[in-house]
């Protein structure tokens, strides 16, 4: 992706104009530092010191003065916080096998089917800057063989073609990469997510027999005397996930999207296969806004009326039309109109999925009423909801023009359903979750 550009607002110039007067400004005392220090050491010799000082006064020190306040000689640095984009980490897995997985996006969960696991792992990176220094270098320690050798962006870390699993990562950022963003990582290993590690720390635990079940990623900006978390989510805060099924349409679901983009918001949306393939350029415009692309089965079928060999093959079909269109593939699947059997999650497991329902649904599709859904939303939200709509109907998409402000009014963080579990205990394949209330 292309260089994120924007104008500097009138504040912003002035703060860097004022940042770049106090740094000449420092400059100018230690130059004369430096000319007194040279005016003492002419005095020992006998030079005429004076005449040096008054020559450097006279030029340097106005010379200095003239530059911090000249602003069309002003040079802004170009990797200042405020104009830094998000970049995100792409990457993937090799399954034991079964072999390389699609690619994933920034904070998403690649897993392993239940009962299989990790034997290597690739990442490279999203919309860095163009001109911007270093890359992203990863090493692994693969069981019997210990810590590998550093690779970097999109190599190959491990051995995909062997039966080794991977028993712990580390990570980091090059070059100006590295000063200007963070990289944080968790690994699944015995059935739980590791806490998150960074810059070169190590996730999992190596020369105690335990595999890599699961990867997740994410690149965050650094922000002076702040910590970074992944998404770029405060998980102090309160959160919600709104998804939205049964799209993408032409219509509705670029309103949403805009909605949430001017309020700072992200969501996931469900999507139905068929529809993917008549609006390709809304699938992209929803993974490159940061929002999530969920597996709603290629041909909207429920889970309790196929039998496992077809549900398998919607759900598989599904993930590789995605990943045609926009390059990553979804991690999560959620059952058409909540139906659920047995043999069904078998297969969502088999395909490294879990199955996410909702705690709050808005019945949009039944009342396509804007303010009957708005009121489903607003009168009952609370922390840690999944919220049920569908991005078909003119009527949700108006709806989900009040509800995206209101709710980040009221301090929601609109993330998710992959960052909602990131710091709530996370997601395991084959699993169902409606829900993700904060951790006690």
């Amino acid at each position: 992706m292309g260089r994120n550009q924007r104008v500097l607002t009138d504040p912003e110039r002035k703060a860097i104009r004022e940042r770049k007067k106090k740094e000449q400004k420092k400059k100018l005392r230690r130059r004369r530092a430096a000319l007194f220090l040279l005016l003492a050491v002419c005095l020992c010799l006998g030079i005429a010191a004076a005449s040096v000082w008054n020559r450097a006064k006279g030029k340097e020190a106005e010379q200095v003065l003239a530059e911090a306040e000249t602003e069309e000689e002003l040079v802004i640095d170009p990797w200042q916080e405020e104009t830094l984009p998000d970049i995100g980490a792409v990457y993937g897995i090799a399954v034991n096998q079964a072999g390389w997985s699609h690619f994933f996006a920034d904070n998403s969960y690649a897993m392993a089917p239940v009962d299989s696991y990790v034997t290597a792992f690739r990442c490279t990176l999203s919309n860095q800057p163009a001109g911007m220094t270093g890359t992203v270098s990863y090493q692994v320690n693969l069981s019997g063989s210990g810590w590998l050798d550093w690779e970097e962006d999109g190599e190959e870390g491990g051995a995909s073609s062997g039966d080794s699993p991977l028993e712990a990562i580390r990570m980091q950022l090059t070059g100006e990469l590295g000063e200007h963003y963070d990289i944080l990582y968790s690994v699944l290993q015995g059935q739980a997510w590791t806490d998150w590690a960074t810059d070169g720390e190590e996730a999992g635990i190596s020369g105690q027999g335990m595999r890599v079940d699961g990867i997740r990623v994410s690149v965050a900006k650094r922000q002076e005397g702040k910590k970074s978390y992944a998404g770029n989510i405060d998980p102090t805060k309160p959160m919600v996930a709104l998804t939205f099924d049964d799209g993408p349409s032409a219509s509705a679901t670029l309103r949403i999207l805009e909605a949430l983009s001017q309020n700072g918001g992200r969501a996931t949306f469900f999507m139905v296969g068929r529809q993917v393939t008549k609006y390709p350029d809304v699938v992209r415009s929803v993974a490159a806004s940061g929002s999530e692309i969920g597996n709603h089965t290629y041909d909207h079928v429920a889970m309790t009326k196929e039998d496992p060999t077809e549900l398998a093959e919607q759900l598989s079909k599904n993930n590789q039309t995605i990943s045609s269109v926009c390059g990553v593939a979804p991690v999560l699947m959620r059952p058409v109109g909540g139906a659920q059997s047995d043999t069904g999650m078998t297969v969502v497991g088999a395909v490294s999925m879990p199955a996410v329902l909702w705690s709050v649904d808005t019945l949009d599709w039944k009342t396509r009423d804007a303010q009957s859904t708005i009121a489903a939303v607003l009168d009952t939200v609370q922390d840690g909801d999944i919220i049920l709509m569908h991005d078909l109907y003119d009527a949700t998409a108006e709806a989900a023009e009040t509800i995206i402000p209101e709710l980040t009014e009221r301090g929601y963080q609109l993330v998710t359903v992959s960052e909602l579990a990131s710091y709530r205990g996370g997601m395991l394949p084959g699993k169902t979750y409606g829900k993700f209330r904060p951790v006690q």
